[in-house]
């Protein structure tokens, strides 16, 4: 660091205000430097399995020393080194002592003439015929009628080549809503100015087969006139899925019953009023509909069988398979085996032969170095990644260990903070391990946020109970209840208490409706009209 300063000879003078020297000093100081490779190992460690297998090939790509491992390397090893020594051979034969390439004069010579020179001519004339193909196999080769089983039926059509096809080219290709309603709009619509007016409909509709579009600006953008719009829109309505092409959720529940033919004066007045079927007012929807608690509870159970969302069954989103980090199995003594899972660790390995040999004859040292480096970096990081997991999840299975043994009655509460404290790591690094990986369990695949749950405080002298416990024991009750002892929140509560949990009532109520639990008046009505119809 270079710093001015005026002389002690001029301190006081006239001329010190001129005089400046520069000075040499040498400090120390810490500072926090964020470095590529710390980058990329904070990176790997909140990866999700199919993110990280997809990193790794990209670097695997462009680091010609890094390579994929196989578990199957020596399979077959010994027909594959005799194969390869007979085409060394053969290459050694074409080529002379010297490493030239023989002509072709030569090759021809060993080949061609020897003992069995001409015997095909001769064998021809001898017997009238010759060797050629009589039926040339010109045609395209034929297709296997079930690829899949090529292995187990050698005489199946196309056996020989079964190997070349690809089982994608046999799967059924999903079709989309808007396919599904094209194939039957022509069928629908013959004037090709209602076809038009058609296409521009599909058009407008959402994922679950809502129109969403104003039928007046469609109109207005074809110059068609409103009437034009709302006859092709009531003949759409008629295509299937059922319920297509509806504007509220009212009139998708009318148009699937106006074709069960079950869309009566009664179901009208039930659909015009579904707030009111919501709230469980059996009593208003009664007076409404002029039917009695019988008739009420058959209309909504054909009402519970109607399709809200027709166009959800055509999405095209392919859902991904889920693969477990961790795999937790009991043990002989009682305890529990948490393993790491074999199929989703990474395998890529250091080609340290590789470097060597080519770095011999390579002038551009520096790149292999740099590569060479982030090789090891990279498996140096993917260790660390893989012993972080096992570190996290070992404390999980630890402290959850009733969970696992008696189920989510015995849920513990925990935070982030007691795992890193236990396993001696920061906060921000636990909860990077616990983002996306999840945990084969006996009792079922778990996410690893899902083990992390707040404390719900306990009644004086008591222990804590975990939010999720909570949840399962609120749901409990409530499936439990009887219709003449429908519980309020008020008797969750006490109910809780009793049980050594000490939650408020406005909590209790929150969480019901998490878990889209109907308040006590509904449950109440609802619960007696089934009894009575019932007969108990």
């Amino acid at each position: 660091m270079i710093k001015a300063r005026i002389p002690e000879e001029f301190k006081g003078s006239p001329a010190s205000a001129m005089a400046l020297s520069a000075n040499l000093f040498l400090r120390q100081s810490q500072s926090l430097v964020m470095t590529p490779q710390l980058m990329q190992s904070i990176q790997l460690l909140q990866m999700t399995h199919f993110e990280l297998t997809q990193f790794i090939a990209q670097e695997v790509e462009k680091n010609p020393l890094l390579e994929f491992a196989s578990n199957d390397e020596d399979i077959g090893s010994g027909g594959d080194r005799e194969a390869k020594d007979e085409r060394f051979e053969t290459m050694e034969e074409a080529h002379g002592e010297d490493g030239s390439e023989r002509n072709a004069g030569d090759l021809a010579s060993d080949w061609y003439e020897s003992d069995n020179t001409g015997n095909a001519n001769r064998l021809s004339d001898e017997l009238d015929t010759n060797f050629r193909d009589v039926f040339p196999d010109d045609g395209n080769p034929q297709r296997a009628d079930a690829p899949e089983l090529l292995s187990q039926w050698k005489s199946m059509p196309g056996g020989e080549a079964g190997e070349g096809y690809d089982l994608d080219d046999f799967v059924a290709g999903q079709v989309s809503l808007r396919d599904h309603l094209n194939e039957q709009i022509p069928f629908s619509l013959p004037a090709m100015g209602d076809r038009l007016i058609a296409q521009h409909l599909v058009d407008q509709l959402d994922d679950c087969g809502y129109l969403r579009g104003e039928l007046g600006e469609t109109a207005e953008r074809l110059g068609a006139t409103l009437a034009d719009v709302e006859r092709v829109l009531e003949t759409l309505q008629q295509l299937d899925p059922p319920g297509v092409f509806a504007r509220s959720l009212s009139e998708c529940l009318a148009i699937q019953l106006r074709q069960k033919d079950r869309f009566d004066p009664a179901m009208e007045r039930l659909i015009e009023n579904l707030e009111l079927l919501a709230r469980r007012d059996f009593a208003t929807l009664k007076r409404l509909c002029g039917v009695d608690e019988e008739d009420l509870l058959d209309m909504m159970a054909e009402i519970r069988q109607l399709n809200p969302k027709p166009g959800s069954g055509f999405e095209t989103e392919i859902s991904e398979a889920i693969m477990p980090d961790i795999v937790v199995r009991p043990a002989a003594d009682g305890s529990w085996l948490v393993e790491l899972n074999p199929d989703a660790l990474p395998r890529v390995l250091v080609s340290q032969s590789y470097f060597a040999s080519v770095s011999k004859t390579s002038q551009d040292h520096a790149f292999l170095s740099e590569c060479l480096q982030n090789a090891n970096w990279l498996t140096r990081s993917l260790d660390q990644r893989a012993k972080t997991i096992m570190k996290v999840a070992s404390e999980i299975v630890r402290q959850q260990d009733a969970f696992l043994l008696h189920g989510v009655d015995h849920l513990r509460p925990l935070n982030l903070k007691t795992v890193a404290d236990a396993i001696k790591m920061h906060e921000s690094t636990v909860s990077r391990v616990t983002s996306n990986k999840y945990m084969l369990t006996p009792r079922g695949l778990f996410e690893l946020k899902y083990f992390f749950t707040v404390s719900i405080g306990a009644v004086e002298g008591g222990d804590s109970h975990s939010a999720e416990a909570v949840r399962h024991k609120i749901r409990l009750l409530i499936n439990s209840e009887s219709p003449d002892a429908v519980l309020s929140d008020d008797d969750i509560v006490d109910t809780l208490k009793k049980g050594g949990i000490e939650l408020a009532r406005r909590t209790v109520a929150k969480y019901r409706e998490a878990m889209n639990i109907p308040s006590s008046v509904q449950r109440r009505r609802e619960k007696r009209a089934l009894a009575k119809v019932s007969g108990f």
